[in-house]
């Protein structure tokens, strides 16, 4: 009597499955599948004058006589530009019109010999079309948007997130107006606006920052303070040095932002136990930090975005442009000791024992057996990054992966554990993709590739010190993540445009210019931000000139190294 239930279970199922092709023969196909077997196709690709495709442009096919009256066929151009026609037959003129806001409309109207190649063989194929950019009043009025949000973060008369905001609501605004009213200072809509946002960026950040929050639980980053004290022996010269090569690592590892809200309460500790002033620990830290997160993916804000746009992963930037970083680091070493050559001098060397004492009670492994599971799935993470390239996976999937497994094996707080994710930096981003990308809707990002692209010509050499030394240069009074948002379309324009460039040297490029040039100002990088407001709540702060003296000389001598590291390892000598 037992088994009767699962007996009548097997045999309903066997039942059930011996009706399936019946249910399935039974069926009709879908009514789309007769529709595409019938009709007239007009076919044809949409580009830019930079090659780009154009998307959403809308396609319509008119009788030229009856052009007031309903189109016969409409379509819309997809992401990579192509468009299809279905008509029901084939009418004696046929007229294609095809609009899109800021380009100018254009009209082709079939000849003779194209309407019977249509009518004899069912397809027409048209050659592909470059639209001409229209500059609108929308124009003046995107860039107008994207320069103010850009004075606001960099004089911080708004905190960058609110001003993104700001930015993305004033497209919106004025864009609805435009319908309303005046089509001409129209921008991009709501859901346009959502396909400039690179989701793959904003689920990879947060992945990530909730793999960084379990393993911070566990008491390895005042572990880490503790033995870089002891093995620098009080000599608070070699601690720096060890401060700023931990940092570069865990930069590398976790990300700059991240690694600064770990380091920075920690160095104020041991600066003022030490009797030395903490910025000369922090400041050093936070240069380290942007430089030596170039290596990885994952490293930077910026690495993410242009890893994302342009296909690059793990391990493409650790090949590149690791050994480039390291001499980098060695140089901006010498430099700092030279710089705060006068604090080292305050302390004598030797072990104080109270400190000592206080950063032993402090570093102590607080969930050893959390910390070897967090570092196994770190550790598969990391290879599920490498591996991933290798099968055409995004790195934001092993990262959500990681991210998950560690907190069912873990089972920490998960509201403590999302709340440690800073929404913030996630709001940042995704109202700054659409500011953005409201300026590459209106043209001026085309605009900046036909300046750049007319400087350097066909010459690579000269590319690369551009995107090294000049967007490191605008990088220094421009945050990097706006910076480096924007010039991803100007750096797809000159990779196809500049022969040699297809070994992507030129994101490279962009990568070491935005995140070095982050260090000449306070202002230039979101790490340098994260870390002042750090300092100045714990009553040491960051003045913009204290920065100023030591960033701007470490960013052009750091500048320069990546610059022609780049040309060597892509043999542009």
């Amino acid at each position: 009597m037992i088994y009767r239930p699962i007996q009548n279970f097997f045999a309903i199922s066997l039942f059930l499955i011996g009706l399936l092709p019946t249910i399935w023969f039974a069926i009709p196909p879908p009514t789309y599948a007769r529709e595409t077997e019938s009709g007239f196709f007009i076919t044809g690709r949409l580009i830019d004058s930079q090659g780009q495709p154009v998307v959403a442009a809308e396609i319509s096919a008119h009788m030229p006589d009856e052009k007031e009256k309903e189109a016969i066929a409409k379509a819309e151009s997809q992401e990579d530009g192509s468009w299809v026609l279905v008509l029901n037959h084939v009418p004696e003129k046929v007229s294609v019109h095809i609009q899109r806001y800021h380009f100018v409309n254009q009209e082709i109207d079939l000849n003779t010999a194209d309407l019977v190649r249509l009518q004899e063989t069912s397809m027409l194929r048209i050659t592909e079309l470059s639209l001409e950019r229209k500059v609108t009043a929308g124009f003046w009025i995107a860039t107008a948007i994207f320069i103010i949000v850009l004075l606001l973060i960099a004089f911080e008369k708004l905190h960058s997130t609110t001003a993104a905001l700001l930015g993305a609501s004033a497209v919106f605004l004025v864009s609805a107006l435009g319908t309303a009213f005046d089509p001409s200072i129209y921008i991009l809509n709501f859901e346009r606006a959502l396909t400039y946002i690179n989701w793959e960026v904003i689920f990879l950040v947060m992945a990530m920052m909730i793999v960084v929050a379990v393993i911070e639980e566990t008491g390895i980053f005042q572990w880490t303070a503790f033995q870089a004290y002891r093995l620098s022996r009080g000599r608070s010269w070699v601690l720096a040095l060890i401060l700023m090569a931990f940092t570069a690592v865990a930069s590398a590892l976790l990300d700059n932002f991240t690694t600064m809200l770990l380091m920075t309460p920690i160095s104020l500790q041991i600066g003022l136990a030490l009797g030395i002033n903490p910025l000369a620990l922090i400041i050093p830290e936070v240069l380290a930090s942007n430089v030596g997160g170039i290596t990885t993916l994952i490293g930077t804000p910026t690495n993410i975005l242009i890893g994302a746009s342009a296909g690059i992963g793990f391990y493409d930037f650790l090949v590149n442009q690791t050994v480039g970083v390291l001499i980098a680091l060695a140089a901006m070493s010498g430099y700092v000791i030279w710089h705060y050559r006068k604090e080292w001098e305050k302390v004598s060397g030797g072990i104080s024992k109270t400190l000592y004492e206080k950063l032993k009670e402090k570093g102590r492994i607080r969930d050893p057996d959390a910390l070897k599971k967090s570092g196994v799935v770190f550790v598969f993470t990391l290879i599920g990054f490498v591996v991933g390239e290798r099968i055409h996976v995004v790195p934001a999937v092993p990262a959500i992966v990681g991210a998950t497994v560690l907190l069912i094996w873990l089972k920490p707080d998960i509201n403590r554990m999302i709340t440690a994710v800073d929404w913030t930096t996630l709001v940042f981003f995704m109202a700054l993709f659409m500011v953005v990308g409201a300026v590459q809707e209106v043209g001026l990002i085309d605009l900046a590739a036909k300046s750049i692209s007319q400087v350097v010509g066909e010459n690579l050499g000269l590319a690369i010190f551009v995107l090294v030394i000049g967007v490191g240069s605008l990088s220094t009074v421009i945050a990097n993540i706006p910076l480096a948002a924007s010039m991803l379309p100007v750096v797809d324009f000159l990779t196809g445009s500049i022969p040699g460039a297809s070994s992507k040297v030129l994101y490279y490029a962009l990568s070491m210019g935005t995140a070095m040039g982050g260090n000449g100002f306070l202002i230039g990088g979101e790490a340098n931000l994260v870390t002042a407001g750090i300092t100045t709540q714990a009553g040491s702060p960051i003045s913009f000139k204290e920065f100023l003296k030591i960033g701007l000389p470490i960013t052009y001598i750091t500048l320069f190294i990546g610059n022609l590291w780049l040309m060597i390892r892509f043999g542009v000598f």
